[in-house]
């Protein structure tokens, strides 16, 4: 019995010890570096979540198993030291592929603005793979013939998983050109659009404006036709077109409609107010002369909220200045057999 008293000693303080790590110490580091807002804080405590507890916890069944004194068979020492060896390899390869993944995404998030799970997924993945194989050369696998094994196997995984592929580097495409960026806001040519949520390495979702998702393959989107309202840059020209009735007095319509213009502006792109919004008179219509009036918004959504106010601001103030808006007028004919034409003016 009292062989015994060593090891579980070993035991219990390293799990006690991992307990008041992870419970006291980590949270209190944790709570330490959000609070003053160090980069990649979250990002590290993340990737170490559970593992003080775990590491510890191994530290306790090492110290336990290299000073006891049960009397252990060789080759059960020897397993025994391989199964601490690999998990201790595996948790900070974890680890590792964790911090890579949360640094890549942060990297692509403040280069390109939003995060994309690709290349973050593939970043794990590499080094998930790397720590797997430095683990097996560690307890002494030979990796050569693995690594062999792999590359003659990939060009028949290859082969027969060529659309996957070709989803995976048309994402690639599509991510190293800047072509499509995840938060852009997307018209395909037939007819979806909304704002690009995700591209993976499958497919890019794409968020239409009533909350629906729209999922796209790489391969389809790196060969479609495609508007990027958010290229070259967000903010874009809104063009209207409106008439007014020929009695009215151009010059206070330019000058009425501007005004309006820039009411509209300064409520829902005041950053953007320094772009004068312009008219341009260019037709002398049946009923009216009509002119388009340009203005700049933040983006391409922000369309639909200027044209609503600026139709109701500008109703509101042509009624104001007595600047009319007119309606169709047409004139028809009847004619009737054996009688004069007869006249009607129909408005």
């Amino acid at each position: 019995m009292q062989q015994w008293i060593v090891p579980i000693v070993f035991i219990l303080l390293g799990w006690m010890a991992g307990l008041i790590g992870e419970k006291v110490f980590f949270k209190k580091l944790r709570e330490f570096v959000l609070e003053k807002q160090i980069p990649g804080g979250e990002i590290i405590f993340t990737a170490l979540h559970r593992m003080t507890f775990f590491w510890f916890l191994l530290a306790g069944f090492s110290g336990a198993f290299l000073y006891s004194s049960l009397n252990i068979n060789n080759d059960i020492k020897i397993i025994l030291q391989k199964i601490i060896t690999i998990l201790l390899l595996y948790s900070v390869t974890l680890v590792l592929a964790r911090l890579t993944a949360g640094f890549v995404n942060l990297f692509i998030q403040r280069t390109a603005g939003v995060p994309a799970s690709l290349i973050s997924n593939l970043a794990k993945i590499g080094v998930f793979i790397l720590g797997i194989l430095i683990l097996l050369q560690t307890i002494g696998v030979q990796i050569t013939p693995i690594v062999t094994t792999l590359g003659v196997g990939g060009l028949a995984v290859g082969l027969a998983l060529q659309d996957t592929l070709a989803n995976l580097f048309s994402g690639f495409y599509l991510i190293i050109s800047k072509q499509v960026r995840t938060g852009d806001y997307l018209k395909l040519d037939d007819g979806y659009e909304g704002y690009v949520t995700d591209i993976n390495w499958r497919n890019t979702t794409i968020k239409e404006i009533k909350n629906n998702i729209i999922v796209v393959p790489n391969s389809r989107l790196a060969s479609a036709i495609f508007t990027n309202y958010h290229l070259p840059a967000k903010a874009i020209t809104l063009i209207m077109d409106i008439g007014v009735g020929y009695e009215s007095d151009l010059e206070k319509v330019e000058i009425v409609t501007v005004e309006v213009a820039k009411e509209v502006m300064a409520e829902i792109a005041p950053e953007l107010i320094e772009n004068e919004p312009i008219i341009r008179f260019h037709t002398f219509n049946d009923f009216s002369i009509d002119f388009k009036l340009s203005m700049r918004v933040n983006e391409y959504f922000d369309q639909r909220i200027a044209r609503h106010l600026l139709i109701k601001k500008l109703h509101k103030r042509y009624q104001q200045e007595g600047i009319q808006i007119p309606f169709p007028v047409r004139e028809v004919y009847f004619h009737n057999q054996g009688s004069e034409n007869s006249n009607l003016d129909v408005n």
